[in-house]
């Protein structure tokens, strides 16, 4: 039988891992204030640098936000000139949104100073240490992905 972190150890490692993950929001968040993006904001702009002509509700799904949520952040970002909605000829009520040109130049500027910032931190890390962290949190990712799967089960 594998050897069990205690209870006080777990909550001591999450307390840890969600205020370090609250920092690191923080300072990223920061950061892409002084370009004029918020995270969310930038979120959607670097998902659709990968894959443009996505409707909303596909946008919302790969955000893990809400289709209330995606329809604000869209809101702001076309009126900011950095996205548009394109009516589809096949349903008029749905849109496929696409970045302007000047969206694609924020979502550039956007990941540079997401990369500055990882290179003066997770970039500090020895190859065999962030090989480790990702091993770890890959780990807790199946483990809650396993949970996750029991609750659906279970109906919860």
């Amino acid at each position: 039988m594998p050897n069990r972190p205690n209870p006080e150890r777990a909550m001591r490692v999450w307390l840890r891992l969600i205020r370090l993950e609250a920092r690191m929001q923080s300072a990223v968040g920061d950061r892409l204030r002084m370009i004029g993006v918020s995270i969310p904001q930038c979120d959607v702009l670097t998902t659709l640098s990968e894959q443009e002509g996505v409707n909303q509700q596909e946008l919302a799904k790969r955000l893990y936000v809400t289709k209330g949520n995606i329809s604000g952040l869209l809101d702001r970002l076309e009126a900011a000139g950095f996205v548009e909605r394109r009516s589809l000829a096949s349903d008029r009520r749905q849109y496929s949104i696409h970045l302007t040109g000047a969206g694609r130049a924020m979502a550039e500027k956007a990941i540079a100073v997401q990369h500055k910032w990882l290179a003066s931190t997770l970039g500090r890390l020895e190859d065999a240490d962030l090989d480790a962290l990702e091993t770890q949190l890959l780990r807790l990712r199946d483990i809650m992905r396993e949970q996750e799967g029991r609750a659906r089960v279970a109906g919860e």
